[in-house]
């Protein structure tokens, strides 16, 4: 890790305290949404829908425009400080409306920032090292979300679990994210201004980088969430303060793997990480009913290779890396939106057996496509 650039190293705490700021909210989330507002589960993939969603011109809007006018440090600034403002205001929320909304506002503040913070992760990255760059930036993302869930334990054994407590955790949210803010604004190094404004930003050469995004998306829409997941714990009879556990274990598998993945990228190939993975997401689905540590296990380490294996294949091949990312990053919002809604409306209206069948015999297509590309390669 001594050989990774110090401006990629501050970036990775600006991410460690934005995650877990986020892990604060989304952990507690679907059970405020479910069991505090008194909203159903359908509604609930609404406001997963709206959020995704409302994210994804956004994230092709200013991935275009960081390539396009070599804007990259002001959109990560300006994106973290949106998500900080914007989570703490959850805790006034009395419908799904209001969640959906704010969710909305806070997603569209990871979309301003999304493309261009890969950008400049790419940019600081050595020749040869894209995976394992971008796998020790995703570790300190996912060790930010493990520290916000491990608060929430914290604050569940130790204090109350009612509806109070719930909405101090998003007031809470307000300081890790603008410590996360600061240091972006502070010490995160701009990318060299060494390009003139581009007349045209999409290249036809990255075509060929679509094959496999379009299978990641693909396969993201017949992905549970975690927030399913969490929902499904619930359900099962789990208490509230066993619910950050099983993040815990979600985002602790992650962070032990991700810089070792990243040089596993390296070494293997992108396509063989990401096909590992799919394997991994299949068995979190098949195994939800039987044994939800293994799911949410085996769900992180879907979460962490497939990103990773992504994230590097782009920083190795794009021309246009800020478009492409934005691409990346707003298919990746249509395709987990609806499939949101579908297994929202599939869970309401014939139960979660039915989600599991609908979400295992889709992956099983996508990643018999996937298996078809690597053998092309």
């Amino acid at each position: 890790m001594r050989s990774i650039n110090k401006n990629i190293v501050f970036l990775g705490f600006v991410s460690f305290f934005a995650d877990m700021a986020s892990s604060m909210l989304m952990t507690i989330l679907p059970i405020f949404m479910v069991y505090v507002l008194h909203e159903g589960v359908d509604k609930l993939g609404i406001v997963i829908a709206i959020a995704t969603f409302i994210s994804y011109a956004f994230r092709i809007l200013f991935g275009y425009l960081s390539d396009k006018y070599n804007i990259v440090k002001p959109f990560v600034v300006t994106g973290y400080f949106i998500s900080a403002l914007s989570q703490p205001l959850l805790a006034f929320s009395t419908t799904f409306m209001s969640v959906g909304l704010l969710r909305g506002v806070e997603r569209m503040g990871k979309a301003v920032r999304s493309a261009s913070k890969d950008s400049l992760i790419s940019s600081y990255s050595k020749k040869q090292e894209h995976g394992k760059t971008f796998g020790f930036h995703k570790m300190m993302d996912i060790a930010g979300e493990l520290s916000g869930a491990f608060i929430i334990y914290l604050i569940f054994i130790y204090f109350s679990k009612d509806e109070n407590s719930i909405r101090l955790i998003f007031e809470l949210t307000l300081i890790p994210g603008l410590i996360a803010t600061f240091i972006a604004l502070v010490f995160v190094k701009d990318v060299p201004k060494n390009v003139t404004n581009k007349s045209s930003v999409i290249n036809r050469e990255d075509y060929k980088l679509l094959p496999m995004l379009f299978i990641y998306f693909g396969f993201i829409f017949f992905l549970m969430s975690e927030q399913f997941f969490i929902l499904r714990a619930k359900e099962s009879g789990y208490s509230l303060e066993m619910i950050p556990l099983f993040v815990m274990s979600f985002t602790a598998i992650q962070t032990l793997t991700s810089y070792y993945s990243g040089v596993l990228s390296d070494k293997l190939g992108n396509f063989k990480i990401l096909l590992l993975s799919f394997v991994f997401a299949i068995i979190s689905v098949v195994t939800v009913q039987i044994n939800l540590w293994i799911a949410f296990i085996t769900l992180g380490l879907f979460t962490v290779l497939s990103l990773n294996a992504i994230r590097a294949y782009i920083s190795q091949y794009a021309n246009s890396k800020g478009f492409i990312f934005g691409v990346f990053y707003g298919g990746v919002a249509i395709s987990s939106a609806l499939g949101a809604l579908v297994i929202g409306y599939i869970w309401k209206l014939y139960g979660f057996e039915s989600v599991v069948v609908f979400s295992v015999l889709g992956m099983l297509a996508l990643t018999f496509l996937l298996l078809i590309l690597v053998k092309k390669q």
